[in-house]
């Protein structure tokens, strides 16, 4: 048997099949639609939609095959017919394999039964050969100018599949690792107070969203808070975070006000010209310390309102109401004003929390208030950490949207 060629063990070729992620992943309709087709109008027993690494070419689909099992849908390189169409980045069409000096020697023949073989291509936008797209006989023919034209057809569909997948989940992975760098690595520490933030992307890297929370000092015993809510997802959802989170930093040292911060802000975003439509939820505080106290002015702009759970366990909601910023002018801001006694805690969140689902049915935020009524004694960690988890054990699966909570905490003097 011929040596397997160079071309398969070719490092810019195997980078492009490891990204596709698709090597040793289950079946898919959209691939076994194809091969399907192939096999029907070709009118062929087998029909295989294959990706090859360096050792074996993997079935991704293959109609006629009664393999189930991962290990059991794929054969090695060097058995397989793929091998040459990477080598000449060309079709293969062969009427009759045993004939020809090309395939003649592959072992294929006997553990298959393959007598006709015709494959196109599987190629990425750079040329990479990822496999190919293939149609199998197990008796010599003909192939016609009609069947490759329908095979060629076909294979550029199942290619245009592979190349939205991979775009997809670069772009994922670009705004994930953007969102990610926009999100303080560390809260600040401030003397009398205890911070905690908490973010949990949604899914397993489905989508990017647009939480993103921050903290940051204004004067010498003034802090802000902020956390938002951007409507949309992917990469355009990352750029408005950032947008958002640098423009509030920039208007907060016009003012301290939640309202002018946030009217600021709308102003910014009505005038971006990206995604038209694009809008966001957000609550702006500002954080005044003063001996035993802690005041907080807090600013809501359409998002879920803020708990304050006191020391004894009683949990109060602030912030409700305003609407959300970058979709009309001079949106209405709802301003509240409330103080923090030691042991007293603010708690912000983004709807991921009390949306989370479960057959339908949301978390809630009544349910949140009673976790909070119901741990009076946890700080600022155990508080983000038991509200995670509470969303975590509610959904029983990855969370459908990104969540993120941020708390604040009055301690006792000294």
């Amino acid at each position: 048997m011929a040596d397997v060629p160079v071309e398969v063990f070719d490092p810019a070729r195997l980078a492009a099949v490891r990204a596709t992620r698709l090597l040793d992943t289950g079946a898919e309709e959209p691939f076994d639609r194809l091969a399907r087709l192939a096999a029907s109008v070709l009118d062929t027993p087998f029909a295989f939609v294959t990706i090859v690494d360096e050792r074996r070419s993997f079935w991704k689909s293959c109609i006629g095959v009664g393999a189930t099992e991962v290990a059991d849908r794929q054969n090695l390189v060097e058995e397989s017919f793929c091998q040459y169409v990477i080598g000449s980045r060309r079709p293969l069409v062969v009427g009759d394999v045993t004939d020809d000096p090309t395939t003649r020697e592959n072992p294929s023949i006997q553990s298959m039964g393959v007598r006709a073989w015709a494959g196109f291509p599987l190629q990425t936008g750079r040329g990479e050969v990822l496999g190919t797209f293939c149609v199998v006989d197990t008796k010599p023919r003909t192939w016609t100018e009609q069947d490759l034209s329908v095979l060629e057809t076909l294979a550029h569909a199942a290619a245009g599949e592979i190349t939205l997948r991979v775009t997809a989940e670069q772009a994922t992975e670009f705004a994930r690792t953007l969102q990610e760098s926009l999100l303080p690595p560390d809260l600040p520490h401030v003397p009398g107070l205890a911070t905690a933030a908490r973010h949990v992307p949604a899914g397993e890297g489905v989508g990017v969203l647009g939480d993103f929370y921050d903290m940051f000092q204004a004067a010498r015993r003034r802090w802000h808070l902020v956390i938002g809510d951007v409507c949309g997802h992917g990469v355009e959802a990352a750029k408005i975070t950032a947008l958002a989170r640098w423009a509030i930093r920039a208007a907060a040292t016009q003012s301290s006000r939640p309202d002018r911060v946030l009217s600021m802000l709308n102003e910014v975003l009505l005038r971006h010209d990206g995604d038209a439509g694009t809008f966001l939820t957000a609550q702006f505080v500002t954080v005044r310390l003063r001996p035993g106290a802690v005041d907080i002015v807090l600013g809501g702009a359409g998002h879920p309102p803020a708990f304050i759970r006191r020391a004894d366990g009683t949990v109060d909601l602030i912030g409700m109401g305003g609407q959300p910023i970058g979709m009309i002018e001079a949106p209405d801001v709802a301003t509240t004003r409330t103080v923090l006694h030691p042991g007293d805690a603010l708690v912000l969140y983004t709807d991921g929390l009390v949306e989370a689902r479960r057959n339908g049915a949301f978390l809630s935020g009544e349910r949140v208030r009673d976790a909070l009524s119901a741990a009076p004694g946890l700080d600022a960690d155990e508080t983000a950490d038991m509200l995670v988890r509470l969303a975590r054990d509610f959904t029983g699966a990855p969370l459908a949207d990104d969540l993120a909570v941020l708390v604040l905490q009055a301690l006792p003097p000294g």
